[in-house]
């Protein structure tokens, strides 16, 4: 885990553009897939906030006779929970560097902002799919799954295309002998897919799903073209690294039932004074004394599946009923 990275003048040394354009930063939860898929919730107050759920659900008979008894019922809740945690980096330059590059003429921090962000978009990625670096209450609050993509495993909806006729069985039909692809997976549990997020090696792979004639299985949204669609479902193709082919080509779900939410919006420090430190207590900077700035984002959110009975599964286990299922390909 690194505490001393550094831009250095080398780093910097290619920053000498002709014409310098300024963009509008793009946030967090406008760039991340998952965000954007997700369900975000009123903002959190505190670190902590719980989420009542029905655990059981009412039911109604039929009464026997004018004068037959009529049964009872009773509706249950159970809490979970969406505890926020802070995701941050620092970058840190010389002022000495940070003085000469284009003459100080050129923005630095412009370039910089909107990598930070794109670090922690992964960084909540990786947290929420794989299970990288997630944090124990997130673990707990996603029914004890380290990722969506481990919980896809121990509800067993993960599948292999190679186990399937045709990546378009895989998808969105199921094999002769009945066996559920990944939508209907899903469907199965009660819950509507709403979206998908893929490796983008699946791309090439849709575009090479043909008919018997030739003619594309897989098409564009009619809107925008490039942008694909499942059964009206959008499916993104994030290029960060954060999928790997071999163990998730694909998940799909029902991605109203993952929500999140925000603690602390993401917020900027510039500092010249102060210390960085290492895991050890190790001063590697000192600001102040070496002349050096320091630009430091922090955000605070939290993830949470809430995963409620429904009137399909309304008996199934906890881990059983999931959500979301997983593709794998050769």
């Amino acid at each position: 885990m690194p505490y001393n990275s550094i831009i250095s003048r080398a780093d910097s040394a290619s920053l000498v553009p002709a014409e310098i354009s300024n963009e509008i930063l793009d946030s967090v939860a406008t760039m991340n897939p998952v965000l954007q898929l997700a369900r975000r919730l009123p903002n959190l107050s505190t670190s902590q906030r719980r989420l009542p759920i029905m655990s059981a659900l009412a039911t109604a008979y039929f009464v026997t006779g004018d004068t037959g008894l009529k049964q009872t019922s009773e509706v249950n809740w159970a809490n979970r929970f969406i505890d926020a945690e802070e995701l941050a980096v620092i970058v840190p330059i010389s002022q000495a560097v940070l003085d000469d590059v284009a003459g100080g003429s050129f923005d630095i921090w412009s370039q910089v902002r909107p990598e930070m962000e794109r670090a922690i978009s992964i960084a909540v990625t990786g947290a929420v799919l794989y299970g990288t670096n997630i944090p124990a209450t997130w673990t707990v609050n996603l029914n004890g799954a380290a990722g969506l993509i481990a919980g896809s495993t121990a509800a067993a909806q993960t599948i292999h295309e190679a186990a399937y006729a045709d990546l378009y069985e895989a998808l969105l039909g199921q094999t002769g002998a009945a066996v559920n692809g990944q939508f209907m997976m899903v469907e199965a549990q009660g819950f509507p897919v709403t979206g998908s997020i893929a490796h983008p090696g699946l791309r090439g792979l849709l575009r090479n799903t043909r008919s018997m004639t030739g003619e594309l299985i897989f098409k564009t949204n009619m809107q925008d073209p490039t942008r694909y669609e499942l059964d009206g479902t959008p499916i993104y193709f994030p290029t960060d690294g954060t999928l790997a082919l071999a163990t998730c080509a694909s998940i799909a779900g029902d991605w109203s039932q993952l929500v999140y939410a925000m603690r602390q919006d993401i917020t900027w420090t510039l500092a010249t004074e102060g210390v960085i430190q290492d895991a050890t207590g190790a001063i590697v900077y000192n600001l102040f004394q070496q002349d050096m700035v320091a630009l430091r984002a922090v955000i605070r959110l939290g993830v949470a599946l809430p995963n409620p009975p429904n009137r399909m599964n309304i008996g199934a286990a906890v881990a059983a009923r999931f959500p979301f299922s997983v593709l794998e390909v050769p």
